[in-house]
């Protein structure tokens, strides 16, 4: 009952809301259709006077400098924009050693359609940074409140996954299981502005289902505005999927197959007229490989007595998946859209493994099996009005997410010198359904100001069902939000966005051992950009907003994951959120073909969620006997002051030689009076590298590294680590495909990862060193294709980022049991 007072609340005050703007023409009448029209053009070189085929084409509006279409020439220098509506526009053609040209175009209701005839472009040894190797889009893109990695213009992603892709992206650090953070913070990750079930089991093998060739960019959101939910200490990740808006059929295909893994991609557009239809499917299969894991557990307790387990194990694991997608675009009329997708994910990992124990002097092997799987629907329905005052736009959405994460453990510790064992069964189901409704309303009072308000509703169920029938964790979760954004513009140069966001969090779960207890709060989360163009293309801004972190369902299902009995894994649902405080002072330029892009921030955040292990002493129902062992979980450590800076650059050095480098550092402190937790300062830095080299003819190369610095955490540890690899790529079938070769840590067969960890509590104290060999090596071949007119757009979305994912990759099948 409450969940339906709160949407009719949320729904009723945008229906007032609506009421009190009739100048957007809400009324429901009928209303006449935009007229379209298109630009044509010829682009060739000003000397040769040959044509200049797969130019990239940018149309950008005038009045606001958006970029509201584009495209790419053809073999014969022609270009052709359609669905043009009537305004005055920028035409940027930009092409890898050619200078950038800008034309001023004007269309009108009376004539829509304008012919730009012949235009020339001259070459340059200079080339501005936005035109990479061979006329492809740029690798990186700086925007006012977010940074743009283009996936798709970086040759080295071919036959990977979305992991491979993080790596790459600036400001990003990622572990070896895929786990990421920004800025030494926790993230949130949505897909194409949406969350997905799937993440909110766990982010690193949700990564791993999707291609890399499905992916079309990735925005980095450092400073996301009130609009956004206030999830996310570090800021928001919005992965971007390829999908075409262009009338008539569109797509693209592509394949990879490795030594590691495969993986495809097929996505296809059928656009006529006001309907638009699109399919997309993905698949991903590594191979089982071997994993080797070497654990240390010594422990000292309270009363004198010592256990000390040494374990060395093997675990073969397979990883399959696929994720597929269907949608549906229709508009009305010029002011009315309506769109639906379904999109389906499927992912299971695990595999046998083995392992030696030495407990005490006393050996044993270890027999495990671990099965996971992760299934996830989600479907969403956007209603979208617009009027003839432009930038007026009113929307409604929906949202149905529905997962279940059933897994299971078995262990059979076998005695050396005995032939069997006894047998340990872990099974546990988790279902987590999730329902959304969002509203939102944008008014631009001038051109200069621009009013944004909003309502939200989020009412999550999370259920764990262990191996019995009964019921054991069910856990609510509902959200209701509302938020005001304004945007004006402070002088000619100076411009402003602030806004204020308020959420309220009404939680109630229950256990079998505790019974029902519930855990209401509320916030206000406020958000101001500001930003100054400075001579040139130079930009200055400060920004500051308050994020929130709540745990989700692996942090707080309390199921005890036993595929290594003596190294319990549980979750914690008494965790309350993380909070953070972020100011962060920024600046970007663009000097002479270079792209410079450096800030600085502080960050505090307090009740900072991290995992704890800790020595405990548990009653052998066989034996009836105390067993030592260790248990993994997760708390709130404290507070957290964090000082950082991040640096981008890229330089063509020549036309067709690019360098691109970004360095990104954070300290890591944790205080808490209460525990006496002081971990003192600790400095964190990622670091990656990429050159890219076009030899003409279509052929392209390139190399990356990505180093990582130790890694700090209240209790200890983790080694630093490096990845490495390269590509070369040919352009076929007129450009419209390409098949390639590329690797990845090629002299190194696995990536060794060691991490120590100190604990102490009223039981005793323990240490615990683990050395973790990921198979990464791998060599591949990929082909990708496109068919059609590529041209993309924008809708509104909605985008739920306000859990914390899981940041710590669950270990299991027994001492084997990671994953490559």
């Amino acid at each position: 009952m409450k969940r339906i007072l709160l949407l009719i609340l949320s729904l009723g005050i945008f229906i007032n809301a609506q009421a009190q703007f009739p100048a957007g023409g809400f009324g429901g009448g009928a209303q006449k259709a935009t007229v379209t029209g298109r630009i044509t053009a010829v682009i060739l070189d000003s000397i040769t006077k040959q044509p200049i085929d797969y130019a990239t084409i940018s149309l950008i509006k005038v009045k606001d400098n958006k970029s509201v279409n584009g495209g790419v020439t053809d073999p014969k220098g022609k270009l052709s924009l359609l669905n043009v509506a009537p305004d005055s526009y920028k035409l940027m053609i930009g092409f890898m050693g050619y200078k950038t040209k800008s034309i001023l175009v004007t269309t009108t209701p009376t004539k829509p359609d304008n012919n730009l005839g012949t235009l020339y472009i001259s070459s340059s040894e200079n080339a501005l940074a936005d035109v990479q190797v061979q006329g492809t889009k740029a690798i990186i893109e700086n925007k006012i409140d977010r940074m743009v990695y283009n996936a798709e213009a970086d040759g080295t992603n071919a036959g990977g996954d979305a992991t491979d892709v993080m790596r790459k992206v600036p400001m990003l650090s990622v572990d070896p299981t895929g786990n990421i953070q920004l800025r030494g913070a926790a993230v949130r990750v949505l897909i194409n502005g949406k969350p997905s079930g799937t993440m909110a089991s766990s982010v690193a093998d949700a990564l791993k289902m999707i291609p890399a060739e499905q992916i079309k960019s990735v925005e980095v959101i450092t400073s996301p505005s009130a609009k956004y939910d206030a999830e996310g200490s570090g800021g928001i990740i919005n992965i971007i999927t390829k999908k075409s808006n262009a009338q008539g059929v569109s797509g693209s295909i592509s394949a990879a197959a490795g030594t590691r893994q495969n993986n495809g991609a097929f996505n296809l557009t059928a656009k006529t007229g006001r309907l638009s239809v699109n399919t997309s499917l993905g698949t991903n299969l590594a191979y089982a490989q071997d994993s080797r894991t070497e654990f240390i557990t010594n422990t000292v307790y309270s009363n004198g007595t010592t256990n000390n387990i040494v374990q060395n194990g093997v675990s073969k694991w397979s990883r399959n998946g696929y994720n597929g997608s269907a949608g549906l675009d229709y508009d009305f009329n010029a002011y009315n859209n309506l769109s639906t997708t379904v999109k389906l994910n499927n992912f299971s990992n695990g595999g046998p493994g083995s392992s030696t124990y030495n407990i005490n002097g006393f050996p044993s092997t270890n027999i495990s099996d671990m099965d996971m799987t992760f299934n996830n629907l989600d479907w969403n329905v956007d209603y979208r009005k617009t009027s003839k005052k432009e930038g007026e736009e009113f929307s409604i959405s929906a949202q149905l997410s529905s997962g279940r994460t059933p897994t299971s453990f078995s262990n059979i510790l076998i005695p050396d010198g005995a032939t069997t064992g006894i047998e340990r069964i872990s099974n546990n189901t988790g279902k987590n359904n999730e329902y959304t409704a969002q509203t939102d309303y944008t008014y631009p009072f001038s051109k200069a100001v621009v009013l944004e308000v909003g309502a939200k509703g989020i009412f999550r169920d999370i259920k764990s069902q262990f191996d019995v029938s009964a019921q054991d964790f069910d856990y609510n979760q509902n959200v209701g939000a509302g938020y005001g954004v304004i945007s004006f513009d402070l002088t000619k140069k100076i411009k402003v966005k602030g806004g204020l966001r308020a959420e309220y969090t009404q939680i109630d779960f229950n256990t079998q051992n505790s019974g029902v207890q519930k855990n209401d709060y509320f916030n206000l989360f406020p958000s101001v950009i500001v930003s100054q163009t400075l001579k040139g293309s130079t930009t200055l801004k400060l920004s500051y907003n308050r994020r929130v972190q709540r745990p989700t369902q692996s942090y707080l299902n309390p199921f005890r994951n036993e595929s290594d009995q003596f190294n319990i894994q549980q979750g914690n649902p008494q965790l309350n959120p993380e909070l953070s405080d972020n100011l962060e002072l920024g600046y970007s330029t663009f000097i002479k073909g270079s792209v410079i892009n450096a800030s600085i921030f502080y960050r505090r955040t307090g009740g900072v969620i991290e995992s704890s292990i800790s020595p405990i002493k548990e009653l052998n129902p066989t034996t009836n006997l105390l067993v030592d062992k260790t248990l993994t979980s997760y708390i709130n450590v404290g507070t957290a002051e964090t000082y950082g800076f991040n640096l981008f650059a890229s330089y063509n050095i020549k036309p067709k030689w690019t360098l691109m480098t970004n360095f990104a550092g954070n300290t890591y402190s944790v205080t808490n009076n209460e525990t006496n937790i002081n971990t003192g300062t600790y400095f964190n830095f990622n670091w990656f590298v990429r050159s890219a080299y076009g030899f003409g003819k279509g052929y392209n190369f390139e190399l990356f590294n990505v180093i990582t610095s130790k890694r700090r955490t209240y209790q200890g540890s983790t080694d630093p680590f490096y990845i490495y690899g390269g590509s070369i790529k040919k352009d076929i079938l007129k450009k419209k495909g390409s098949i390639g070769l590329n690797v990845l840590n090629p002299f190194t067969k696995d990536l060794h990862i060691k991490t120590v960890n100190n604990a102490v509590n009223a039981t005793g104290k323990i240490y615990q060193s683990a050395n973790i060999y990921y198979p990464l090596r791998s060599f591949g071949v990929n082909f990708s294709y496109t068919f059609g007119k590529l041209k993309f757009t924008e809708k509104k979305k909605i985008k739920n980022d306000d859990v914390k994912q899981d940041q710590q990759q669950q270990q299991g099948g027994g001492m084997g049991g990671v994953q490559n």
